[in-house]
Parts: C-alpha cells; structure tokens; sequence
C-alpha cells in the first residue's frame, strides 16, 4: 500500500461497485426495470477491469480483493435485494430465505475462487460466476417487463431460478472463462462474420437474445458434464485398473 495502487482497473471496479449500488437505489424506487439495467451495467465494468489489469500489466492482490468485495455487493446482494423487492416478498420467510441463499452462495462462490485462482485452468470457472447469475437475474426481470406475463407466474418462475443459480454457484460444474489467449489471435474470416450476425441478432430483439445466451450460458455447464460422464467413467477405470496392476503381489 505504501508504494501505491494502480488506478486504472480499480476505477473499473469501482464502476462495477458504483453500478451494484445505483441498482439497489432504484430497487428501493420500484423501478425495478433499471435496476435490472444496472446490474448488467456492473457485470460489464466487471468484465473489463481483469482484462485492463492484464493488458496494462497492472494486476495485484489489491486489486483482487477490491473485485471479490465489490463482486459481493454487485452480484450478490444486489440481484438478491432486487429478487427479494421485485418477486419474493409475497412469499414471506421463505422469500427472504430464498434471497439470503443467492447471495450467501455468491459470497461462498467468491471465497472459493480466490482460494482456486492459481490452482485451476484459467479456461474454466469452477462454479456458475456470479456476475453471469446476477445477469441472468436481470434478464429475467427484462424478459417479464418485456412480454408482460403475469405477477403469479413471474413468483413461481424467481423462486425456481434463485435456487438453481445458487446451487449451480456452488457447484462443480465448469464453466467456460472466455479468457482463452486464442480468442484475441487471428480467427478465420467465417468467425468475424458470425460475430457480426450475432451483433444484429442481439440488436433486433435485445431482451430476448440476452436472455437467451445468459440461459445457455447457465445450461452449458451441466450439459457439458452430462456429455462428458460416459468419457470420465472410462478414465476413472482405466486409472483404477492401472493402480491395481501396480499393486505388489501379497
């Protein structure tokens, strides 16, 4: 501390923090449409402070223990507080508990990624992150606002998902990180243009598509493990028989 921070990716984080908050103020409002809005705001200012602190060589454990605090208010907290105001009162304790669930494993999914971080490949997270659950949260606030569909399904619906996003937050499924070094390489010309297919996809139906790549985003983690268990058997018994074929004989 006494040789300084570095500022440009902490002012990211502090985006990110500053985002989290504002979403809680309009929470508090009722407009929970720009809560919703906010929260996609932080996960954006989320994603950018790792990638500036990489680029410009500015990473440090300061700036690591800033993200998970501020990762704890702007994808944990948050999205629980607007979960709670927006769809969960209704249900009394079992709302409240519900919401407390969400963002007490998004803390718990935090602590284990700073204990993982230089134990793990950095292709994959180990757990849903927090800032696609708290997206996937805004999405689904967006997508009633935008359909219009009524208060008694969108209570049922919020009760089913923040269970879900919480179990899969600490769970073992793995997810993919995007910090892929071969992303930023040269892509065939093909991948550019369905980059920019995606582009207009997403800018035609917004609310719609956000939705949907947050929710196969979620999916993609459990489903890749459903496809890999048959593969993973086979190793795990031919890891066996060989421990067994090492054995000295009695």
């Amino acid at each position: 501390m006494r040789k300084g921070i570095y500022i440009l990716p902490n002012l990211f984080t502090t985006g990110s923090l500053f985002a989290g908050f504002y979403s809680m103020v309009a929470t508090l409002s009722g407009d929970y449409r720009t809560a919703a809005i906010w929260i996609l705001a932080a996960s954006i200012f989320d994603g950018l402070d790792g990638k500036v602190a990489r680029a410009t060589g500015t990473t440090s454990k300061f700036g690591v223990e800033y993200d998970s605090l501020a990762d704890v208010v702007s994808f944990g907290v948050t999205p629980g507080f607007l979960m709670y105001a927006w769809a969960l009162r209704p249900f009394g304790r079992l709302g409240w508990v519900a919401a407390f669930l969400f963002v007490a494993c998004a803390a718990l999914r935090l602590a284990r990624f700073n204990v993982q971080v230089d134990t793990v490949e950095s292709k994959r997270f180990i757990g849903l992150p927090t800032p696609a659950a708290a997206s996937m949260v805004s999405a689904t606030v967006l997508l009633f606002y935008h359909f219009g569909w009524p208060s008694s399904f969108k209570k049922l619906a919020i009760l089913v998902l923040i269970y879900l996003l919480a179990f899969l937050m600490v769970s073992n499924f793995k997810f993919y990180s995007f910090k892929d070094p071969e992303l930023i390489k040269r892509q065939p010309f093909g991948f550019l243009v369905l980059i920019v297919l995606l582009f207009v996809v997403v800018a035609a139906e917004p609310v719609l598509m956000l939705f949907t790549i947050f929710l196969c985003y979620i999916l993609s983690g459990p489903v890749a493990f459903i496809l890999t268990w048959p593969r993973r058997r086979r190793l795990e018994k031919a890891i066996h028989k060989g421990h067994e074929s090492n054995r000295p004989l009695q």
